[in-house]
């Protein structure tokens, strides 16, 4: 059993690590370029992991209020990511997908950033990028835990 890392330490680590994290995000959005802002990509994922959805389950699992995220998705709209169709059960309401202009959109950013990272990992030795994967397999279960469920995984 390994012991506990004191509290004073795991502060530390903590903020640490989020400087590290909100640091490479920024460069991975500099180098994603200006297509989208990163709160139209982030709806844009959201729709495409997990759409059809409506735009308060969007909402809802991006953490912000409906009127930010029917902004958002109506720039979205406009732009052709997404599609807006009537919601079978909700009369008043409408679902969101993703189009194929919007998986393509997404592709292109996913590219840029993805070359980015192999650029800057190159020189790194196999033990590095080993610790690389292992510390994003931790990060992903870190943040899983934190995931919003949809309204019908709940039951």
């Amino acid at each position: 059993m390994t012991a506990r890392a004191p509290e004073k330490s795991l502060e530390e680590a903590a903020a640490h690590l989020r400087l590290v994290i909100n640091r490479a995000a920024r460069r991975m959005r500099q180098e994603a370029g200006t297509e989208l802002r990163a709160s139209s990509a982030s709806a844009l994922t959201t729709v495409e992991l997990h759409g059809p959805l409506t735009p308060s389950e969007v909402a809802e699992i991006e953490r912000v209020k409906r009127p930010t995220a029917t902004r958002i998705l109506r720039a979205l709209e406009d732009e052709e990511l997404v599609a807006r169709t009537p919601d079978p059960k909700d009369g008043r309401s409408a679902l969101i997908s993703i189009t194929a202009e919007g998986r393509e959109r997404l592709r292109r950013l996913r590219q840029r950033k993805n070359a980015y990272l192999a650029r800057r990992m190159r020189g790194l030795d196999a033990d590095q990028v080993g610790a690389l994967r292992r510390a994003a397999e931790i990060l992903e279960r870190l943040l899983e835990a934190d995931r919003v469920r949809r309204p019908e995984d709940r039951a």
